[in-house]
């Protein structure tokens, strides 16, 4: 099991950016496989703050893994991993360990390891969907329009029969070194921008990107019990990355239609019914509506009105595991606006009984009903 990311980067859960950030760098100067080499272990924990990082330091990463934990997002686009712009995390490291290692093969390693980890744009994806959708899961069809990998060049960037070629400003380290003083730093290479290969002649399709603007088609499937908001990721579904690096992902974010009838709270629904006087005075078997059907419910006799009846797992299913919320519902009375005579009659005869109007009363004309019952 995955430990916490706070707990791996040693870190409360309360703790800002830049004690995430002071934390990570810590740790990575530690771990890094050039100070630990051959050291198994190193290099897993290496991996391992590297993706508590990558979560941890995107606001909405961190607002999910925060909610939802490694479980729930699991069930909600197939967990973390080495997802997050790995291109940002080197090019930190960079920073970090040039002055430590005295640049060289370090600094290579690093520019080598951006070139390698940097991705393609995430993208997000707005999807309203139904109550009874969320309840119980779906498949969804949905078109996107991202950058896919430009078939001409097949994702290289430089034209066909032409290849990319190392930078000669920076060596194909992607970095310059400055000295300031006693201090020596590392700069981008203002003509690669980074890469360490230059491209001398573009692919005229895609102008040395490697990818083209496209529309897509993906099935994305609903978990059961996702709410209004919810954020699901499909892992390598945004924009292809530049000259072949890894894509970006997808983020669905989740919007749920108002349903007459019904309110949604939490893993809970709730509802009304309206029932006769009779019914709430005897007692029935009620079909109580449901978001895909009905559900019998026994209503008690003398129930009263605004009654708060609770079923038990008719709500939504709570996510990542098996138990459903409840349905609770309100039970009214309907009161009849207008009577015939002979309910008035039956009415009043039940009044007399509850005591209500004297045994000895005669119904003559409805002032005189009305004198009891206004």
């Amino acid at each position: 099991m995955k430990k916490d990311f706070y707990e791996v980067l040693g870190v409360p859960k309360g703790a800002s950016e830049e004690e995430i950030k002071k934390a990570y760098r810590h740790l990575a100067i530690k771990y890094h496989p050039d100070r630990n080499p051959g050291n198994k272990e190193a290099e897993e924990k290496f991996k391992e703050i590297n993706e508590a990082y990558d979560v941890l330091s995107n606001p909405q990463k961190k607002q999910q893994y925060d909610a939802f934990g490694h479980e729930g997002m699991n069930g909600m686009g197939g967990g973390f991993g080495n997802t997050g712009d790995m291109g940002d995390i080197f090019s930190n490291m960079g920073e970090i360990f040039g002055d430590i290692f005295g640049g060289g093969r370090a600094g290579r390693s690093y520019q080598s390891s951006r070139r390698q980890y940097r991705k393609g744009a995430d993208l997000r994806y707005d999807l309203e969907i139904s109550m009874l959708d969320a309840m119980t899961g779906k498949e969804v069809s949905i078109d996107i329009a991202r950058r896919d990998t430009c078939e001409t060049c097949h994702g290289t960037g430089a034209k066909a029969g032409t290849s990319t070629k190392t930078c000669p400003t920076c060596r194909g380290t992607g970095q310059m070194r400055v000295s300031q003083g006693f201090f020596s730093f590392a700069q981008t290479c203002p003509r690669c921008h980074g890469e360490g290969q230059i491209i001398e002649s573009p692919c005229p399709t895609c102008r040395g990107t490697g990818t083209v603007r496209t529309s897509k088609t993906l099935k994305v499937r609903i978990p059961q019990g996702v709410n209004d908001g919810s954020t699901l990721r499909v892992s390598g579904a945004g924009d292809s990355g530049p000259q072949g690096a890894e894509p970006g992902d997808l983020y669905v974010v989740i919007h749920l239609r108002k349903q007459d009838g019904f309110v949604r709270d939490g893993d809970d629904l709730h509802t009304e019914i309206k029932l006769t006087f009779a019914q709430a005075a005897l007692g029935i078997e009620y079909d109580v509506p449901t978001l895909d059907g009905h559900v019998k419910v026994k209503i008690a006799p003398g129930t009263q009105p605004g009654t708060i009846l609770r079923v038990k797992e008719q709500g939504f299913p709570k996510l990542g595991r098996r138990i459903k919320g409840d349905l609770y519902v309100k039970v009214n009375v309907n009161v009849p606006r207008s009577l015939n005579a002979e309910q008035k009659k039956a009415l009043f005869e039940f009044a007399k009984t509850m005591g209500e109007v004297p045994k000895d009363a005669v119904q003559k004309n409805d002032s005189f009903f009305k004198k009891f019952f206004n």
